[in-house]
């Protein structure tokens, strides 16, 4: 078994994306489209990461579990169960939809699914922004006018954000991110989207892109203000624990080692800062998001000082 499985990334053409990724992480791209997200990770009907070497390297991750369930994820992972997280890298050169996810009460009533994501922001131009839940004692009716009244903007919370920002964004939290902000999304395995005002943009079609007014209200969570996120430090701490998925900020100084011992559980490495290097001398630049098998013990050691995000407890 692998020490990790690295996968191909799946780019994904969005009408508020860039091509931040080429400068920032050091990718190639496919031609001069606006990329908004890569997918990582990622093991769904509609699309499936491709293992990148090693033993697996071809295979999709769906495959790899399918015949290895119990290496990959552990004695009890049943070896058609999906792969729980994915993972996402966001170039937000404009500013997203104000969208929400159904929490899972409504989404199994709108034949959809829960998302709960976490964003960490690895690059912000100055005076970047995002926006999540509503403003202190905003009600339905009011934010209803507002939809009308194309004055969404006074209702929603919106604040600053700077690298090394972290922010849960709960299934039912209003959200959306400015432009300006390079972002790494880990969230539930759903791509359920509802949105709820476009700003009065256009598609890469150049109509007016589906919004989905009644599902949105529906699943709005109308109790939820102002939600204050993790600000960057360089220290050790759990910056979301989403019940579903809990991530550790790991600072690793110049020649500092993280270890993981087999049989524990399966995790994700994200690398948002410097590399890091394994015993056997494969090394995890910055960008890099790799799957750590239950079954296999891991050791990196940081050449230079790097700053890595760990995925647990899914």
């Amino acid at each position: 078994m692998n020490s990790f499985l690295r996968l191909k990334p799946l780019y994904q053409d969005r009408v508020w994306g860039g091509r931040g990724l080429e400068t920032a992480l050091g990718r190639v791209l496919p031609s001069a489209r606006p990329i908004g997200e890569s997918w990582e990770i990622v093991d769904r009907p509609e699309a499936q990461s491709v293992v990148d070497g090693g033993e697996f390297d071809g295979q999709t991750l769906r495959e790899v579990i399918a015949t290895r369930a119990a290496e990959v994820m552990g004695p009890q992972w049943a070896a058609n169960k999906p792969f729980p997280i994915l993972v996402k890298w966001l170039d937000c050169k404009e500013r997203l939809s104000l969208q929400v996810h159904p929490p899972a009460v409504i989404a199994s009533l709108l034949k959809g699914e829960p998302k709960t994501e976490n964003w960490y922001i690895a690059s912000a131009v100055p005076g970047s922004h995002v926006i999540v839940g509503l403003k202190s004692g905003v009600t339905r009716p009011q934010f209803e006018k507002a939809l009308k009244d194309l004055t969404l903007e006074q209702c929603v919370h919106r604040f600053p954000v700077a690298a090394g920002d972290s922010i849960l964004v709960r299934s039912g939290q209003i959200h959306a991110i400015d432009g300006g902000n390079l972002i790494l999304e880990i969230q539930q395995n759903s791509d359920t989207t509802y949105r709820v005002y476009d700003w009065g943009r256009v598609g890469l079609d150049g109509k007016p892109r589906q919004m989905h007014i009644e599902q949105s209200l529906q699943s709005i969570r109308w109790n939820d203000f102002e939600p204050a996120p993790v600000r960057g430090e360089r220290k050790s701490a759990v910056i979301a624990d989403a019940g579903d998925f809990r991530i550790r900020r790991v600072p690793l100084a110049a020649g500092e080692t993280l270890d993981f011992c087999a049989g524990e559980q399966p995790r994700i490495l994200s690398v948002v800062e410097g590399r890091v290097m394994t015993p056997s001398g494969e090394v995890l630049i910055r960008g890099e998001n790799v799957i750590l098998p239950y079954s296999v013990k891991n050791s990196f050691n940081a050449e230079i000082g790097a700053l890595v995000l760990v995925t647990e407890n899914f």
